[in-house]
């Protein structure tokens, strides 16, 4: 490839980037693997003959599925030798994000954790369709199948994902309310101001990815997560504190211990109270939380 056809190549991959990372974020849940797959799809990319382009944007979403596709089929290995829970990576994102209604509610720790009983195939159909409306053609370009089956597969996808959402997505502002609230519970300590915000079924995931103290399994009940709370903070080696940022579009709470960050608290919530709690304390997960740069997708 020529200089100027590299320039060329490098433009149109820097003009897609945040889009074709989204779309590798959001199928493999790992901003790590997704960082991975932008590499392949570039090194993918700059080998292909430009002039028999027609649609640049259309052909990189494609290399990127394919793989994303790849690396999701591999990490279900990587996954079922995890230690306790695995949750998403969370990433800081800039407040436009939330502004996009459909991209912040399929972003959300609650959304990416449905997203992950799906197989491969269904994800990267649903992905594709539902959140970035690329038509049938174009997916079945991408998975190797055919339109009909793509379209299929969508309705498959879309059917087992709108039975576990939720029965209606909380605003931003409701959200926001409802962090606040607990974000002062958990300053005060009181157990009851805890219970006032908790729904009673809520359930806790935590990632501790064995390295940090975590729950092995979901802790369900308002009243166990209180005690599971409060139990922990009376072990913690030091002060804990929090402070509100946004990850993954939605208000959420940056916890710090002496002042070093050491959890990300995501919620979900539903008639304003919380009915979970995604609790990320591995520390391979928080570096895009402690970068200096939101990101800005699509």
């Amino acid at each position: 490839m020529t200089d100027h056809a590299t320039d060329l190549a490098t433009e149109a991959f820097v003009a897609h980037r945040n889009l074709l990372f989204t779309v590798a974020y959001e199928m493999l849940g790992s901003a790590a693997d997704a960082e991975d797959v932008l590499q392949e799809t570039w090194l993918r990319w700059v080998k292909v003959d430009l002039g028999q382009v027609s649609d640049q944007r259309a052909y990189l979403v494609r290399i990127t599925t394919r793989q994303a596709l790849n690396r999701l089929r591999t990490m279900k290995r990587r996954r079922e030798a995890y230690v306790g829970q695995w949750l998403p990576e969370p990433l800081l994102t800039t407040p436009d994000v939330a502004e996009d209604i459909e991209l912040a509610e399929s972003m959300s720790m609650a959304m990416m954790l449905v997203l992950e009983s799906l197989s491969p195939t269904e994800r990267a159909v649903f992905v594709l369709r539902e959140v970035f409306e690329v038509d049938y053609g174009e997916i079945a370009e991408a998975v190797g199948k055919s339109p009909a089956a793509v379209r299929q597969i969508a309705h498959r996808a879309r059917r087992h994902v709108d039975a576990r959402r939720p029965r209606r997505t909380a605003s931003l502002s409701e959200t926001r309310a409802a962090l606040e609230s607990f974000q002062r519970a958990l300053e005060t300590g009181n157990p009851q101001d805890l219970l006032d915000v908790l729904a009673p079924d809520v359930v806790l995931l935590s990632d501790g990815g064995g390295v940090k103290r975590a729950a092995l399994r979901p802790v369900i009940g308002a009243e166990k997560i209180v005690r599971f709370y409060l139990g922990g903070t009376a072990k913690a080696p030091g002060t804990i504190t929090c402070e509100p940022t946004v990850v993954n579009g939605s208000p959420a709470l940056a916890v710090h211990l002496d002042g070093e960050l050491d959890a990300v608290m995501a919620v979900r919530v539903e008639d304003a109270r919380i009915t979970g709690l995604y609790f990320v304390r591995n520390p391979e997960k928080l570096t895009r939380v402690t970068s200096e740069t939101p990101l800005t997708l699509r």
